[in-house]
Formats: structure tokens, sequence, C-alpha cells
């Protein structure tokens, strides 16, 4: 089952688990560094949150209308890890009929309204702290994941198998992992690199590539990702200041069509 991203994933982090994996800013220039032990025990808790809490199934379908952020990283990996289809709506928005939805508080409205049996919303504050209004029918997302599991032993999914959907056009596992290691290959992406994906804090997780390219190349190739939002006015030096503190070597400028242009730095 090595051609799915969970065992991937799982691979990962077993062969050195304090090595970061993603480093998030925010607008303010807030920074959160997670190592992928850190992310896993994310992954692990959300994992069990959705099979123990909303009974999740492999085949079940869970919408993500999240942009791009650690805890996005997270649901994606424990969809795929629980056998799950992860759904992205267009333009980021939540994407209707499914069994889960997780949804930030600007979408929240939507995925309430989407029919999704269970809806999840979370604030994506940076150090994972809980919303600040909770409206009925939802789940806190932070404090209902905090209480489960630290461990997850992913399924034996079949990577012929849908595991991502972006508007109605469905990848299998293998296939994922198929365009992600064409990625990493394509952008020559090695043990030492650091990859900085540019993106807007509220851009679509599709700024990650329509089919998560750019995760799945950051797992196949071990390469931490840095997620920042663009310099604002006035900004450059210190922008450019932040890649060099962050030792990124490869610059992903994201944008919410699923475009990837790219370039090396240093």
């Amino acid at each position: 089952m090595s051609d799915s991203p969970a065992p991937l994933w799982r691979a990962l982090v077993a062969t050195d688990p304090t090595r970061p994996f993603v480093t998030s800013y925010d607008d303010l220039g807030d920074r959160v560094e997670l190592s992928r032990a850190t992310l896993d025990n994310w992954v692990s808790k959300t994992s069990n949150m959705l099979v123990d809490g909303f009974g999740t199934q492999p085949g079940d379908r869970v919408a993500v209308a999240l942009p791009p952020h650690w805890q996005s990283l997270a649901w994606v990996l424990s969809c795929w890890s629980v056998g799950a289809t992860a759904v992205l709506g267009a333009a980021g928005g939540v994407a209707p009929g499914t069994e889960v939805a997780v949804a930030d508080p600007t979408r929240l409205d939507a995925a309430l309204d989407g029919g999704a049996e269970e809806v999840v919303g979370t604030s994506l504050d940076s150090l994972g702290m809980p919303l600040k209004e909770v409206p009925a029918m939802v789940t806190d997302y932070t404090l209902e994941a905090r209480g489960h599991g630290d461990h997850f032993q992913h399924y034996p999914v079949d990577p012929d198998e849908p595991a991502l959907e972006t508007d109605g056009h469905a990848l299998t596992g293998a296939e994922l992992v198929a365009v992600g290691r064409s990625r990493a290959e394509e952008w020559a992406l090695g043990d030492a690199d650091r990859l900085a994906v540019i993106v807007a804090t509220d851009a679509p997780l599709t700024a990650l590539g329509v089919d998560l390219s750019v995760l799945i190349a950051a797992v196949v190739s071990g390469v931490p990702l840095v997620l920042t939002p663009p310099p604002a006015p006035g900004e450059e030096e210190r922008f450019l200041k932040r890649l060099g503190t962050e030792r990124v070597s490869v610059v992903h400028g994201a944008d919410p069509e699923g475009d990837l242009p790219f370039r090396r730095v240093g």
C-alpha cells in the first residue's frame, strides 16, 4: 500500500520525527512551527475524532473548506489515514453532500447549509485556540480533537480508491502519489531544501495545487514547508529576511487557480 499518501506520511514521520514539516506565518507575522511528530499528533487526534466521534468509514467524503494552514494539512492527512475522500469545493467553498464538513469561521454558514451530517468549525488560530463563538450544531475542532487519542494506525486503504475530489474531479491515492512525485522531480526537491509557499491567508486550499501536489511533493521528498502570506507594500525587505531566516531554497508563488510557478533562491 505504499502508493497511498497515508503510509508515505507515516514512513516520513518514522524516519525523523523531530524534523520540521510545516512552519506557518499569519498576517501579523506570528510564526508557529510543527515537527513531523507534532503534526502527526494532530493527524492522529483528528483521525480518531473522525472514526470514534463521527463514525467516518472508508469511502466517506469529508469537505475541507480551509485555506492553506497547518490545520488543513492535518485534516487532509487524516482523511487519507481513515480512507475518506477529502473534498475541496469551488474557489475554496464548501462542497455539498458530504458526511463531514470542516470550515473556518468565514465558511461555517455555508457548511451548515451544505447538508453534512457533522459540521466542524476551527478558528485557525496559530496555536490552536478554540472558536470565539460556536454556532448551534457545530463542533469546535480544537476542543473536540484534544480529547482523542494521540496514536492512530492508518487503515489499509486501496490506493485505487478515490482520495481527493476537487470540483467534482476525483483522484485516487495512487494518482495523488504519482503527481506528488512528479512535482518533486520537476522541482528537483532534495533533503536539504525548504519550500516556501507564498499564499494569502484566505486563499483556497487548491493554492497547493488542484491535486494538492505541493503537499504530496513535500511528503515524498521530506522537504519542510513554509506557509507565508505575500509581503505587504513596503515590507519586501522584511519578507526577504524571513525567507533567509527560514533557509528557504525553493519558492512557490501559489495562486488561487492552482497554477504552480516556482523558483530557486540563494
